[in-house]
């Protein structure tokens, strides 16, 4: 006798409900898996491994960066929270996160490392600091209007999902899947550097919940 011959109606409703929710989730865990593919978390989700902050700021105990609710938050004076690597050129580079009501923090690229506020691009994030460049926008000086966003598509505390892709002198940042600067650096100014994010200053709270990149070739082997 087969063992589903000695199960009850219901007992075998039960085995084929179970593995159909089993085969889902498989299938729903393998999407996931696929929509991320080429991509490298950052953030491990415990502690700030990968990171560093410049010395100047290492000394000041009110440059505050800290892992809370698995999740990377920054506080206090101004600084920025680097990646260890420096040698980022082409990529896709995505930031899962949230800024406080009237806080101010962004998303660089390409950045040199150094005090104060480095050389680099940043995408902006902001959604209500008295700074007129929000979230979306590219924060390069002397750069055209239209990279500069009057209303953040988003609003303050609540996670958002912005994405920059720089290839060469061509810049993209999405935020939620829109486009928001499209644009082609005549000066290509910055072609390689570190990962960083900011804290603008005392009265801002940036929270990162991810941090992922997926690089791309090098312009040289192009």
């Amino acid at each position: 006798m087969r063992l589903w011959q000695t199960l009850p109606a219901f007992g075998l409703v039960g085995v084929m409900v179970g593995l159909v929710a089993y085969l889902t989730a498989q299938a729903e865990d393998a999407s996931k898996t696929e929509d991320k593919k080429g991509f490298v978390s950052l953030f491990n989700g415990k502690d700030l491994t990968g990171f560093k902050l410049h010395p100047s700021a290492a000394k000041n105990p009110k440059c505050k960066w800290e892992v809370i609710d698995n999740m990377i938050v920054g506080s206090g004076d101004a600084s920025h929270l680097f990646s260890e690597r420096g040698d980022y050129e082409n990529f896709i580079y995505r930031v899962e996160a949230k800024i406080n009501d009237g806080g101010n923090s962004g998303q660089y690229f390409r950045t040199a490392f150094g005090p104060g506020f480095p050389k680099g691009y940043e995408a902006q994030i902001n959604a209500t600091h008295r700074d007129r460049i929000k979230t979306g926008s590219l924060y390069l000086p002397k750069v055209k209007e239209v990279l500069i966003l009057d209303k953040a598509p988003h609003a303050p505390d609540e996670f958002f999902v912005q994405e920059v892709t720089a290839i060469g002198n061509h810049i993209v940042i999405k935020v939620n899947g829109k486009v928001t600067v499209d644009y082609k650096d005549p000066n290509n100014t910055y072609t390689k550097g570190h990962f960083a994010i900011q804290q603008h200053d005392p009265g801002s709270k940036i929270t990162i919940k991810r941090i992922e990149v997926k690089e791309l070739p090098s312009s040289s082997s192009k």
